[in-house]
């Protein structure tokens, strides 16, 4: 067994306990690289069928290609999606102008928040990985939230040769991390293996390409000449640049994600 087997494998062991334990189920999916090698990976552990809805918790910021790539993935693999957008916030004039935070918390957690209590889902399964950025990097594969979302990191179950805590208190909801132990390179590696089609604003143009994507006003590009996956892995090999560098939510705060996560941020 090769390394991306080994990855895979253990995904596909997470996905299927996850499933064994919890009722109602849901998976994120954010049109991004990880979410979507998720949902590829959910689809083997279910021999081709999902059986849980999808997830986009849309803050019409999103860039348009975006949209029009989840639209086309959801219709070619018949995924049961749920859209959902903090309608009242926006009415009440919610962007960016507020402030980076202030925006994510309004329509990413809060918007987040109303897709689980109106759903009642049990568990949320998300593509994150913890060589991403630091907050995540304290989550667990099973990583329990409160009834209002939040997130005690300082006081998690541990997890020693794949023994994870699944009994929680009613009325809490848990995340689920399949992804967790991939790192970028892993992904972008089992993307290539596996020919898994990705939104095309992964791949430069014009010396520019996005790295990690998110709403159009707050996800920078970067200088790139990588038009394939091969030339995207041989870049990464060698960059020193983090890969939410284009992030501006990530620049307002040094603790910006943590906090937002704290509070049930995805």
């Amino acid at each position: 067994m090769d390394h991306l087997d080994s990855l895979e494998a253990q995904s596909i062991y997470i996905l299927r306990e996850a499933y064994k334990k919890f009722g109602k189920l849901g998976m994120l999916w954010s049109i991004g690289k990880d979410s979507t090698v998720l949902l590829w990976l959910a689809k083997k552990a279910f021999f081709g069928h999902c059986p849980f809805p999808f997830i986009h918790v849309d803050t019409t910021y999103k860039i348009p290609e975006m949209i029009a790539y989840r639209d086309r993935i959801a219709k070619e693999y018949n995924l049961d999606l749920i859209v959902h957008t903090n309608e009242e916030a926006l009415r009440a004039g919610m962007g960016p102008g507020k402030g980076r935070l202030v925006c994510c918390k309004a329509l990413k957690t809060d918007g987040l928040q109303q897709v689980v209590t109106q759903y009642e889902f049990e568990g949320l399964i998300l593509g994150i990985r913890r060589d991403e950025e630091g907050s995540r990097s304290k989550e667990r594969v099973f990583s329990e939230r409160n009834k209002d979302s939040e997130w005690d990191y300082t006081n998690q179950a541990p997890e020693l040769w794949d023994q994870f805590k699944t009994d929680f208190p009613k009325g809490n909801h848990i995340r689920v991390h399949p992804i967790l132990h991939w790192n970028e390179i892993d992904i972008w590696a089992y993307i290539e293996r596996e020919n898994i089609p990705l939104v095309s604003l992964y791949f430069a143009k014009n010396g520019k390409r996005y790295r990690s994507l998110g709403c159009a006003p707050c996800t920078g590009q970067i200088d790139s000449n990588a038009t394939t996956v091969a030339e995207i892995i041989e870049e990464l090999k060698h960059t020193t640049v983090s890969e939410r560098a284009g992030r501006a939510q990530d620049q307002e705060d040094s603790y910006a994600m943590q906090k937002l996560r704290k509070d049930g941020y995805m």
